[in-house]
């Protein structure tokens, strides 16, 4: 196999690379309005993510979840859409993996998934209520140390999980 030469001029230092990583934001979007929308995104800008994944969850699994009802999932996916256009900005993703799923999807494989498909390091953002939720799987343990958690409301409740990995998460 041959290697190519290439010829730089003396004291080149290649440009740094300036990838801060992804935000993930993980809801159901169901009763979140376009300012809240637009504060995160303003979140992923002041910090210089390169990557702002809208993951909308599939109304089996918000059910699974939470047990409270939402919109259909062609629905909310469609108003991120709309978002997104207004915003215009091709660093914002709708990830539609739950939706071509159509069935309940466990947040690890979500998040198996996104961590796959995009670029590390990797911030979950998230309510506090999902936060709780996934503070009380079995393989949160073994995600705190992969992610960063983002919380966009403070929790009146947090779960012992949480509180003991208080330094891998902060309120917005």
């Amino acid at each position: 196999m041959a290697r190519e030469v290439h010829a730089v001029p003396f004291g080149y230092e290649p440009p740094k690379e300036m990838y801060k990583g992804s935000l993930i934001y993980y809801d159901d979007f169901e009763k979140i309005t376009d300012i809240q929308l637009s504060e995160a995104y303003h979140t992923v800008k002041e910090r210089k993510f390169t990557k702002f994944i809208l993951y909308p969850l599939h109304e089996a699994t918000v059910k699974r979840m939470t047990n409270h009802p939402v919109l259909p999932f062609y629905k909310r996916e469609d108003r991120l859409h709309e978002w997104k256009r207004e915003q215009n900005d091709s660093m914002i993703t709708v990830e539609n993996w739950e939706g071509k799923r159509k069935k309940y999807t466990p947040m690890e494989a979500a998040l198996r998934h996104v961590t796959e498909k995009y670029k590390g390091p990797f911030f979950l953002m998230l309510s506090s209520e999902y936060a709780n939720c996934f503070a009380s799987y079995p393989f949160f343990d073994d995600w705190i140390t992969k992610i960063r958690l983002i919380l966009i409301d403070d929790p009146k409740f947090t779960h012992p999980k949480l509180e003991k990995n208080q330094h891998r998460w902060e309120v917005l």
